[in-house]
C-alpha cells in the first residue's frame, strides 16, 4: 500500500476546515469538504453530465436578469466544516476574479446533476445541508433514459427544510429565483439510436 501524500493529511486533529481548501493546490479538481472530510471526484465524468451542465449554464445565463450571475466550479462555504461544490449555482454576488467560494446568503439556487458516484450526496446530504444553510432553491437533475428530469425544491424558512415543488420532464417553467423557461430536451446530448 502506498503512503498518503502529505497534502492529504488534515492540518489539525479536528480535521479539515473550509478555508483549508484554498491551500491544497495538489488536490484534484472538484474537491469538496463535507463534515470536515475531503471528498474527491475520482471517477471520470460522464459526457452526458458535462454536456447537460454546460447547456443548462448557458440557458440560465441567457435568461438571468442583470443583477444575477450563473457560476460553475465554485464552492459554497456553508459553515466551518462544509464547503460543497454544486454543479452550478445562481448568485447575486458581484464578480471578483480571485474569489474561490460564496456564502450561502449570496446563493439563490444550487443545482446538482446526479452521477452514480454522487447520488447519495446529491439526493440526501446536500439536500439537507443547502436547506440548513438557507439557500432558497435547490434543483436535483437525474438522467432518465438520456433525458433530464429536474426535481425542484424551495426552502421553507421556519423549518429550514426544502419542500418539493415539482418534478419536471420535457420543460420547466419557474417564476423563482427569476423567470425561467427551459426546454429540457435541448439540454441533453442528442440521442442516436
Amino acid at each position: 500500500m502506498t503512503a498518503l501524500p502529505d497534502w492529504m493529511r488534515p492540518p489539525r486533529a479536528e480535521g479539515w476546515f473550509a478555508e483549508d481548501l484554498d491551500y491544497l493546490p495538489e488536490a484534484p479538481r472538484h474537491t469538496e469538504l463535507i463534515d470536515g472530510a475531503l471528498v474527491f471526484m475520482m471517477s471520470p465524468q460522464r459526457w452526458w453530465h458535462g454536456h447537460l451542465v454546460t447547456m443548462l449554464t448557458v440557458a440560465l445565463m441567457e435568461q438571468a436578469p442583470a443583477d444575477v450571475r450563473v457560476g460553475r466550479e465554485m464552492t459554497i462555504k456553508l459553515d466551518q466544516r462544509n464547503r460543497p461544490e454544486p454543479d452550478l449555482l445562481v448568485t447575486t454576488a458581484d464578480f471578483d476574479g480571485d474569489r474561490t467560494w460564496f456564502a450561502p446568503d449570496e446563493v439563490r439556487l444550487a443545482v446538482e446533476v446526479v452521477s452514480p458516484e454522487s447520488a447519495h450526496r446529491d439526493r440526501t446530504v446536500k439536500l439537507h445541508k443547502y436547506a440548513e444553510a438557507g439557500i432558497p432553491h435547490y434543483w436535483r437533475i437525474e438522467d432518465e433514459d438520456g433525458a433530464p428530469i429536474v426535481h425542484v425544491y424551495e426552502l421553507d424558512e421556519p423549518t429550514a427544510t426544502y419542500v418539493p415543488v415539482g418534478i419536471f420532464r420535457g420543460s420547466l417553467h419557474r417564476p423563482v429565483p427569476f423567470e425561467i423557461n427551459l426546454d429540457l430536451h435541448k439540454l441533453a446530448p442528442p440521442h442516436r439510436g
